[in-house]
């Protein structure tokens, strides 16, 4: 039987920090309680992201906020999906992307919307890209205090709004995402 790849980004909302895309195929069978990433607590996250690490085959990737500039926030995500398919240890038989857009592969895919909450490769992906996300803007929030990623990881809150405003532009901002563009046009 082939192996199949649950793959799914996160990030595309934010105005600050890479996308970062998960591949993931669970070997040992299902993981309990593996859900849409969205859906579940930061503990809830962390616990199963160790679980699916000790259990699956994991292929984890970005694309940069420089590749976002250049390719728009679409074109990213499926290089970092297309990068994370890429580093699994093994080639899939099968993809299954979350959403209606897949990246381009060399095997076969096929997309399910919503199948962060239906398919469990689809929902490990999201927890391990989402988890892997979060960690990353933590680490960039002590770089570049102020802006609160460390709780809201780079999503346009109204905190992070008034920090943009009071700090300006980091070279981690999306400036083609309008609050960071008319920033940059009034700079």
């Amino acid at each position: 039987m082939a192996l199949m790849a649950g793959v799914d980004e996160v990030g595309r909302g934010p105005l600050a920090g890479p996308v970062v895309a998960a591949a993931v195929i669970l070997r040992g069978g299902p993981i309990a309680g593996l859900a849409d990433s969205k859906l579940l607590s930061a503990p809830r996250r962390e616990v199963l992201a160790r679980q699916i690490a000790a259990q699956a085959l994991v292929g984890v990737a970005a694309a940069s906020v420089a590749e976002i500039e250049r390719l728009n926030i679409l074109g990213a995500s499926l290089l970092a999906m297309r990068r994370a398919v890429a580093r699994l240890p093994v080639a899939p038989g099968l993809v299954l992307v979350d959403g209606n857009r897949g990246p381009a592969l060399d095997c076969p895919m096929r997309c399910i919307v919503g199948g962060d909450r239906t398919v469990a490769e689809i929902s490990a992906a999201s927890i391990v890209a989402k988890v892997l996300r979060d960690r990353l803007m933590v680490l960039l929030a002590r770089r570049h205090p102020g802006y609160g990623w460390e709780r809201n990881a780079g999503y346009g809150t109204v905190e992070h709004r008034h920090a943009l405003a009071a700090l300006g532009l980091t070279r981690h901002h999306r400036r083609a995402f309008a609050p960071c563009a008319r920033l940059a046009l009034a700079v």
